[in-house]
């Protein structure tokens, strides 16, 4: 069946394997995608939305370096909010609510019409290894299919096991069976392997529930999207809505406690913290009335309803019973209940920062199976793998990202360099350089780089090219451009910010807190300069970044530089750090396991104190 041998081989349809398979292939690569189930590709397991805090930044910058995942997202989107406005723009984060259906459908028309990129549905059960290197897979039908690389993005299919109360199954996914073989393969070569668990909330119907109760909760009055592309922008939106828990929905959850897998022992793996189930956040919050819950629409046309919040591994009965006593559900009808998965995970300690594993060449990891949570994280980590799979093969250097470069780059450091015991999730506050990656700049950070290595196209970097000259163009004529103060003081005395004497600088004025763009653009001059160059809403708002946060930029600049100096001193591969006795004893263990390319990325390890780097900065005669 496969006379040919792939350059690429992707394992797993979902947002890493899909984002893997556009990368490899649009790079030139002869990529085949092996899923369970092909009509699954692109799935949205959980809440139907994308985005959000910092993960918005990476849809963003997945989006700049030429992946897919935001342009199948504006396409999709039922909603969008830019969350955080009220904070500076390193907090702010865009979100969608999509269209569940047709994001799955997007995502597979979108590859179909990549070209390089096959497909085959059935479930791999091992890989084909020769010495030290991965050459291949073989199918559960005993089928091989030979490759140059192979990346891994099986999700929480690798031996998944399903909980609803005291009931448990197999399964990866409701109505979707487990994956096996792999896991036990690659622990026979040397790999350590662990168990973690996540969680979904029960679809309800949409027609049972009485949203005059609840709170709407509509989007952007001017919806923006995800893609620096010609994508479409929203005209019509779906509200979501929200309502709450009470003390009574509590009191009927407790009643099952002692059938709840989270507590009677069954699930002893961890989930993520920062997405608990309801039943964990009664028992920890004990002091909390209530939560909020928060009603999402599963599409356009569907009346299936996502209930974000409610999330819970409880016995059904339960379930129905608790939700059914929170207002605007007392006549709800269930579509299923919720349940919590366990599944394998290799921590990712075991990869290089191209996402390669350190134990089998050309064998990469991305998405679950690295112990993060979350589309756009898993997403990120399949477009980077892709990419350094590709250039791997065709000797090309790798392609890693700094942490003051991308979020991506901050999220596969942590992986690389800490590791990580409980589902990881990315935050804005996990960024030392936020400041630098936001999201309205991904496109100036990444698309050159995109470009560079192949996989962003031209037409991209010629609009990325154009917004940034036309927002340098914008800020010089601030700092140029003077103002009359008699058509500048009505405006600060609007805002109660002082007014001023004599005649100065735009960029200075501009520069103060409560003075905006709006403010701006009531100045005869810079009207006619916004008119007179066409200038769009993107460059406007990257202009007014620029010119009022540009001290913070700069520091951090600076900052960032330092890092690089460190990220210069390189040690030597299987560097053997048990003759340097000065280091401490936990530093050697660490430094052994993790084995760090750089004086950088050693510092950021758990374990490894200040006095170790000088240690190693004396040995390597720095």
């Amino acid at each position: 069946m496969f006379e040919k041998e792939y350059d690429v081989i992707v394992v797993g349809g979902g947002h890493a394997g899909a984002e893997a398979t556009a990368a490899a292939a649009n790079m030139g690569s002869r990529t085949l995608l092996v899923t369970m189930n092909l009509q699954t590709i692109g799935q949205m397991s959980c809440n139907p939305a994308m985005g959000g805090i910092a993960k918005g930044q990476i849809v963003r910058e997945i989006d700049a370096l030429g992946g897919y995942s935001g342009i199948i997202t504006d396409k999709s989107a039922i909603q969008f909010k830019m969350l955080n406005k009220s904070k500076g723009p390193a907090m702010w984060s865009p979100r969608a609510q999509n269209d569940r259906m047709r994001f799955a459908e997007e995502w597979r028309m979108a590859l179909e019409n990549t070209p390089n990129a096959d497909f085959y549905q059935e479930m791999v059960s091992g890989l084909l290894v020769e010495g030290d290197k991965v050459v291949g897979v073989r199918t559960s039908l005993g089928i091989e299919i030979r490759s140059k690389a192979v990346v891994l993005t099986n999700g929480t299919f690798l031996n998944g096991l399903i909980h609803i109360g005291e009931k448990q199954f197999g399964g990866g996914r409701a109505g979707e069976k487990a994956a096996t073989g792999i896991t036990e393969q690659l622990v026979d070569f040397g790999f350590d392997s662990g168990r973690m668990k996540t969680g979904t909330p029960p679809r309800v119907d949409g027609r049972s529930l009485d949203y005059s109760k609840m709170i709407p909760q509509p989007g952007d009055a001017n919806p923006e999207k995800f893609s620096y592309l010609n994508t479409p922008i929203l005209n019509t939106q779906r509200d979501c809505h929200m309502t709450h828990t009470s003390a009574l929905v509590h009191d009927l959850l407790r009643e099952g406690f002692d059938r709840s897998p989270m507590f009677n022992g069954r699930i002893q793996s961890i989930g993520p913290r920062y997405c608990p189930s309801i039943e964990d956040k009664i028992n920890r919050f004990a002091d909390k009335d209530s939560h909020q819950i928060f009603v999402e629409p599963e599409g356009w046309h569907t009346v299936e309803v996502y209930v974000n919040g409610f999330s819970t591994s409880l016995p059904e009965d339960v379930q129905y019973k608790a939700l059914k006593s929170v207002k605007g559900f007392e006549h709800v009808k269930f579509f299923r209940p919720g349940y919590a998965i366990e599944y394998d995970y290799f921590p990712p300690t075991q990869l290089k920062h191209t996402l390669e594993t350190k134990l089998l060449n050309n064998l990469y990891f991305a998405g679950q199976i690295n112990g993060t949570t979350g589309y756009e994280e898993a997403a990120s980590q399949g477009l980077m793998a892709g990419i350094n799979a590709h250039l791997k093969i065709n000797e090309k250097d790798p392609f890693v990202l700094q942490r003051d470069e991308a979020y991506i780059g901050v999220l596969i450091d942590d992986l690389i360099t800490k590791g990580t015991e409980e589902p990881y999730r990315m935050f804005t506050s996990r960024a030392e350089y936020r400041t630098l990656l936001r999201q309205d700049n991904a496109d100036l950070r990444l698309t050159p780089k995109g470009y560079e290595i192949g996989l962003a196209r031209k037409e991209r970097l010629e609009r990325m090219e154009e917004k940034m000259a036309k927002s340098e163009n914008f800020v010089e004529f601030f700092k140029k451009t003077s103002f009359d103060p008699a058509e500048i003081n009505p405006i600060l005395e609007s805002v109660d910010s002082a007014t001023v004497r004599q005649s100065d600088k735009l960029f200075k004025v501009f520069s103060r807190p409560k003075v905006t763009m709006d403010h701006m653009l009531q100045l005869e001059s810079v009207s006619e300069f916004v008119s007179e160059q066409n200038l769009d809403s993107e460059v406007l708002e990257q202009a007014e970044i620029q010119v009022k946060y540009s001290g913070y930029i700069e520091k951090e600049k600076s900052n960032a530089d330092k890092l690089h100096r460190l990220e210069n001193v390189r040690i030597p591969d299987n560097f053997d750090y048990s003759k340097l006795k000065s280091l401490s004893y936990e530093a050697r263990e660490k430094l052994k396991t993790i084995q760090p390319v750089t004086i950088s990325q050693a510092s950021r390890i758990s374990g490894v104190s200040p006095s170790d780097i000088s240690v190693l900065l004396v040995y390597l005669g720095r």
